[in-house]
């Protein structure tokens, strides 16, 4: 696949050429957004000729849960899922970061209110995707304070990750690009900094790395939480998971957006007001550095954190 479009996806325990991969507009997915889904990254090692997919079991232990609390059942075991997603990079050749994507959803038609078994479709596909900012070039983003306020677990679990939960940041992130900014940043219902639109926010203040709780309306991140590692073992920088309010945005020494689409992206300027002196702060390079070295497999201490995809 290097350089070139994929050819297969994986549906329902076959390999499909990539434009035979369709839903009927009938189904629940399609309908109502029935799908819960996983996106993680697989990173491709030039010198080693490796391909990594990183933390695939945290990833698939989250689909997983995200299947409970939907009462989704399949005939695929996680371990079916995880071989199918590795024989999808090899089937397809890549050699290249790409974006992975499992997904189970409700196929059957009028199944907005079922979960009975029998209902529940697979699937998997790999493409590439553009990164927010890259590494080295210092470049990072100006993001506003959203208007819409985030969903919270009383409503729409946002512990679930579910396609409909992302129409709650698509309205903030389209918001703010029709206001002039690249991004936005979303307020829980007790007024409190969540997350952005599919990415979990860090800030520095006095040396200290601050995060929201996953009690505040998050995405239970798992670059967030890989993220809380380095800085703690890596760089010795505290981490402290507490509420954060909007005001703390605006003086704050550092800030930055994190998930396994946007990485580590820098902020400098939050509704305006210049992040620190507006420029790529010391903390969030390193940060960028010490997770492009893990996802790539370049960091022995987190070798379990990758997933080798080709024999040596």
């Amino acid at each position: 696949m290097a350089g070139q479009d994929p050819t297969l996806v994986w549906m329902n325990g076959e390999f499909v050429q990539w434009d035979e991969a369709k839903l009927h507009v009938t189904t629940a997915a399609v309908r109502f957004g029935s799908r819960i889904f996983e996106g993680m990254r697989a990173y491709w090692n030039d010198s080693q000729e490796q391909l990594y997919i990183f933390k695939m079991e945290e990833h698939l232990k989250r689909l997983a849960q995200s299947m409970k609390m939907m009462r989704m059942t399949t005939d695929y075991s996680l371990d079916d899922i995880e071989k199918a997603c590795m024989d999808l990079m090899t089937k397809n050749n890549v050699r290249e970061d790409v974006h992975l994507s499992p997904s189970i959803y409700f196929g059957e038609g009028e199944a907005l209110f079922s979960y009975k078994p029998g209902t529940v479709e697979v699937g998997a596909y790999a493409v590439t995707r553009p990164r927010k900012t890259i590494l080295g070039t210092g470049k990072g983003i100006r993001v506003c304070v959203s208007s819409w306020t985030r969903i919270s677990d009383r409503d729409v679990p946002p512990r679930i990750k579910a396609a409909a939960n992302y129409q709650n940041g698509r309205l903030a992130a389209v918001q703010a690009a029709e206001d002039g900014y690249d991004d936005a940043i979303l307020l829980n219902g007790l007024g409190k900094v969540a997350e952005g639109p599919g990415a979990c926010v860090f800030l520095i203040r006095e040396g200290t790395a601050l995060t929201p709780p996953v009690t505040g309306g998050i995405l239970e991140s798992i670059t967030r939480s890989t993220l809380m590692q380095l800085l703690e073992e890596q760089m010795s920088v505290p981490v402290v998971e507490r509420e954060i309010d909007r005001t703390e945005l605006y003086i704050a020494d550092e800030v930055w957006m994190c998930g396994s689409a946007l990485e580590v992206t820098p902020i400098f300027s939050v509704d305006k007001y210049p992040v620190g002196d507006g420029k790529l702060g010391p903390l969030t390079a390193q940060l960028q550095t010490e997770y492009e070295n893990c996802v790539r497999g370049k960091t022995p201490k987190y070798l379990d954190w990758v997933l080798p995809i080709y024999s040596s």
